[in-house]
Order: structure tokens, then C-alpha cells, then sequence
């Protein structure tokens, strides 16, 4: 997915892990949740993520590092979005599924 008129940076190409696409397969309101927190994410709203979070997806943009958003909302399990440094992927996933590290 390139870079949108309204996108903060290039999201590459987006991915659901297998526990996303099953539940949204099953759930309506949740694949729209997801879609609308990715569409959040590709404009810098970051979510539910601390202060410390947001700055370090800030210095993201500028320095070209891994993108990390939150989100939650009433009804529905926290997802987390990732965007890997070198913007070729955007992965929609559950917090347990992450494989990745957090610096």
C-alpha cells in the first residue's frame, strides 16, 4: 500500500496474522474495527500507547525505524499494528502473536 494523500508514511504491503483474519472473518464489527485502526495508523494517530510510545514512533518517521500502534476499543481485543523501519510491511496482529522486539 503506497504512501495516501492522508498517510503519514508508507505503510508497504498490510497482513492480518492468522488470530486477526479469523476473527474478522467471524466478527463484521471488528474486521471494521481493524480497518479503521489501520487507517488511524497510516496518519500517525499511534492509539492507546504511552507518551514514551509516541515519541519513539515520532523519532520512527524521522530516523526510519519500526512503527508500533495500539488500539482498543469496547467490544473488541486490543490489536496491535506494526510497520516495519523500512516501510515493506504494515501487520495488523494481537499483542501475544508479536515476534518482534520493543526498543
Amino acid at each position: 500500500m503506497a504512501k495516501g494523500p492522508e498517510s503519514a508514511f508508507r505503510l508497504g504491503r498490510p497482513s492480518a496474522s492468522e488470530g486477526i483474519a479469523d476473527m474478522a472473518a467471524q466478527d463484521v464489527a471488528f474486521a471494521t474495527f481493524c480497518y479503521k485502526c489501520l487507517r488511524r495508523h497510516a496518519n500517525g494517530d499511534w492509539g492507546n500507547i504511552s507518551t514514551q510510545g509516541r515519541d519513539r514512533n515520532q523519532r520512527a518517521l524521522q530516523q526510519g525505524s519500526r512503527i508500533l500502534s495500539t488500539y482498543r476499543r469496547k467490544g473488541c481485543p486490543e490489536i496491535w499494528i506494526v510497520t516495519e523501519a523500512d516501510r515493506s510491511a504494515t501487520k495488523i496482529l494481537f499483542p501475544h502473536e508479536y515476534q518482534g522486539e520493543l526498543c
